[in-house]
Order: structure tokens, then sequence, then C-alpha cells
């Protein structure tokens, strides 16, 4: 009769004492693979949420910077380039630029690699005194259509170009003269087709017709000079006041930058403050998720140990227990002929069994344990990814190792035990 054969006839007829052995070796393994699936989960679960809430952060921040930049655009342009030997608050006093600087400048904003400013529009300005209309004092601004940078894509422009012979009059001209789209008015002696009116602004805009910048250089007799260059501030990276006024300076030194304080600006803030919020929310996500990681780590550091100490210390027991009831049973197998290394042998199998058993079910179990107690997890595709084939291929050796040891020493009495003397005692 083999020794395999041996182990499945003492399996049968102890059912009881196999099956607890079976449970104890599952108990320690589900309890290990449960709380480190639980761990592995866990992290694969917080990769899950804060990729999420990242990506909403940055979706929300496209948002707004879209946001920012249609209302910028909506609103106008917020920096104005001025000659350097323009004094602010002549600027601020009059309401117009005084001084002039040559329209070429506008070329080398252009042909720059500036990337901070965008949508150039170059200006002649003056107050003067319009002597068909009874030298009512107005504003003429001479403008051309908007000069692109020379290394980026074309964009929309924020301005139309207002077409030689063409004149856009401000609501307070355009409200008081009774003017209409369409009417021709006589301004320094040369007629301007009404093309547009402006809405009331409520700014030196409502005394000020623009036309196109050639012919209002002609009539103020300034050809090729400009005295102010209209830009949009993008929302980029360096696109604070010093590093643009730094980057113009170093292109055009006889030049100064100013910003229109607005609006913009407070929407630019609330966006920094929500991107802030944002990334807080995240920070204290990624903390509280460590915190419960770390509770987890230490729940597993003393019930694994403790588990697996306790479930090795009952298989020991139950083959002590067994090897005790069977002395009568072992007595006959080595009057038969049965040597105490095959009586070993018997024993030592069957702790063999019960450990490879446990470890295999003992998998199963606390791997599905371990994916539902997380909470997080869901789809086969996330559990095939947290399933370990080392930590299962090291539970069926450990498992099977630890369960012989704990019947070493019962089986080891066994077969050291003298046939004869158990005979007698039986």
């Amino acid at each position: 009769m083999t020794i395999w054969r041996l182990v499945i006839l003492e399996i049968v007829r102890q059912k009881l004492s196999f099956m607890l052995g079976v449970v104890s070796v599952l108990i320690a393994v589900g309890v290990l693979v449960a709380e480190l699936t639980l761990l592995d989960a866990h992290d694969l679960h917080t990769q899950s949420i804060l990729e999420k809430k990242e990506a909403e952060t940055r979706e929300d921040m496209s948002r707004m910077e879209d946001d920012y930049r249609i209302i910028m655009k909506d609103m106008g342009f917020n920096l104005l380039i001025l000659p350097k030997d323009q004094t602010l608050g002549t600027y601020y006093a009059d309401g117009y630029v005084s001084r002039d600087m040559p329209e070429e400048y506008v070329r080398r904003l252009a042909e720059s690699d500036i990337v901070t400013i965008r949508h150039l529009l170059p200006s002649l300005e003056q107050k003067i005194q319009w002597p068909e209309r009874d030298n009512r004092t107005i504003i003429l601004t001479g403008t051309r259509g908007e000069v692109p940078f020379l290394h980026s894509d074309p964009m929309k422009p924020i301005l139309e170009t207002v077409p030689p012979g063409a004149a856009v009059v401000g609501y307070d001209l355009w409200m008081s003269l009774g003017l209409k789209t369409g009417d021709t008015i006589k301004l320094l002696g040369r007629e301007f087709e009404v093309g547009d009116c402006h809405s009331e602004r409520g700014t030196k805009d409502d005394i000020t017709i623009w036309i196109d910048l050639a012919t209002a250089q002609e009539l103020l007799g300034k050809p090729g000079r400009i005295n102010g260059i209209l830009a949009l501030k993008c929302l980029c990276a360096g696109d604070d006041i010093a590093s643009i006024r730094r980057e113009v300076a170093e292109l055009l030194p006889e030049t100064k930058v100013i910003e229109f304080e607005s609006m913009v600006l407070a929407r630019a803030r609330a966006r920094d403050r929500a991107k802030a919020t944002a990334d807080s929310a995240v920070a204290a996500e990624k903390q509280y998720r460590a915190k419960l990681r770390g509770e987890r780590e230490v729940l597993a550091s003393w019930l694994i140990p403790l588990v697996i100490l306790g479930c090795t210390a009952w298989i020991g027991i139950l083959a002590f227990t067994n090897v005790r009831e069977r002395k009568t049973e072992i007595g006959i197998l080595r009057a038969l002929g049965l040597r105490s290394g095959q009586i070993l042998s018997i024993f030592l199998v069957k702790a063999l069994v019960i450990g490879f058993s446990g470890a295999v079910i003992g998998y199963i179990a606390g791997y599905i344990v371990g994916l539902a107690a997380d909470g997080g997890i869901t789809g086969i595709g996330t559990a095939i990814r947290l399933f370990s084939p080392a930590l299962f291929l090291l539970v069926l050796v450990t498992a099977p190792v630890l369960a012989i040891g704990a019947s070493w020493i019962p089986a080891l009495l066994a077969a050291q035990q003298d046939p004869a003397e158990i005979l007698r005692e039986g």
C-alpha cells in the first residue's frame, strides 16, 4: 500500500480533523491575502481618485482660462505702450497721449518672439477743434488693422479696421449732432462716411472720432508717427506686468507700458484662488488617503502575525491530538511492517495537503474579501490588475511549509513510538 493511499484513507477517516486544519490555513492565508489586497486596492483607488480630481481641476482651470481670455477680449485691450517721454500725469489729466513715436515700433514688436502680449493695435490720437462743427473739441484717433505677431497663428481681431474714407463716431457726438450710419461728415476739410455709431461708454470714447491711421497722420501732419500701441496681455507664464515691461523695454527702450486696471484682473485673481482651492482639495484627499492607508498598515502589522501564529499553533494541536487518538492504529501499522519514516511521511504529507488546500482556498477568499473591503474597485480589468502571481506562489509554498512545520513534532512522536509497547497498552 502506497503512502498516498494511506494519506487518502487517513483524510477520509479523519474528515473533521482534516477540515479543521484546512480552515486554519484558510484563515491564516485569507487574512494575509485580504490585508495585502486591501492595501493594493487602496493604493489603486487612491490613484484613481487623485487622477480624477486632478483631471477635474485641470478641466476647471482650462475652462476658467478660456473664460478669462473671452472676457479679456470682450472687454478690449488692457495694455498701452506709450512714448517714454509721455508723462503719466499729463496723460491721466488730459485723457489722451500728447507725445509720439515711430510707427516702425509696431513692426519690431510683431517680428519679436515676445509671447506675453497679443493683438497689437497702433494708433495716433490728438485732441483737436472740429472747425466744421463750431470748433467743437473732439479727440481724433487714427487706427489701422491689428498687426499680427509673425511667429504665431493669426487671431481674430478685437477691433475691426476703419476703412479709408469712413469714420466711427462716439456716442456724445452722434447723439448731439443727430448723426447716423451712412451720413457724410466733413472733418479738417476731408469728407467721411459714418460707418458706425458707438453706444455710450462713459469715457473719452464718447467724444472720439476714429478714422484710418494713414489719413489721420496726413491730416495731423505726422506721417509715419503714432503715439500709442494698444495690446492684450495674454494668459501665459510670465504674464505679470513687470515681466512684460522688461521684455518691451529690451526691444523698445524709448517706450513705457501701462496696464489698465479692470475687472479682468479680479477675474484672474479669482481664477488663482480657485486653483489654490482645488490644489488644497487634492492635497487634503492625498492626506486623508495616506492616513487611511497608515491605519490599515498598522492593523495588518499585528493582525497578520497574530493570525498566522494562532493558526499554526492550532494545526500543531490538531496533529498532536490526532497522533494521541491514533496510537493503536499506528502500532498496528508498525506491526504490519511500516517503518518509522513511512509513519512520519503519512502525517507530513497530510499536513502538506492541508497546507496546499488551505492556501488555494484562502487566497481566493482573501482576494475577494480584499476587493470588497475597499469598496472603490469595480470592473474585471481592475480586479485582474490586483491579482498578484508572486503572492499566490508565495502562499502556495509558505502555507504547506508552515503546516508541515506545525505537524513535525507530533508526526515525529508518532514515528518513534514502539509498536510492541503500544499494542501491549491497547
